[in-house]
């Protein structure tokens, strides 16, 4: 089973990038950047695999630019504040 199949599976995988650019010293600001571009990479690339990715995907498809960068911002405190890390 593919990570993204899971919403669980997907949010502590994100979860553990996370942690791990937190302590290799990656700014906020250059997370929240590549956040954006993985997002967006998604978005044009990848099926969503549960109702979850479906809603995200939706948000993103209606979403301009500055709202994009939002919802990175977004998953990525979602997934640094998950009970699981």
């Amino acid at each position: 089973m593919s990570v993204l199949e899971n919403w669980q599976q997907w949010k502590s995988f994100l979860g553990d990038k996370v942690v791990h650019a937190q302590e290799g010293g990656m700014e906020k600001n250059k997370m929240s950047e590549v956040a954006f571009q993985i997002g967006d990479y998604l978005a044009k690339n990848v099926d969503p695999k549960n109702e979850q990715e479906r809603v995200l995907a939706d948000l993103w498809s209606v979403a301009n630019t500055e709202e994009q960068h939002v919802i990175a911002n977004l998953m990525v405190r979602l997934t640094s504040h998950d009970e699981t890390h």
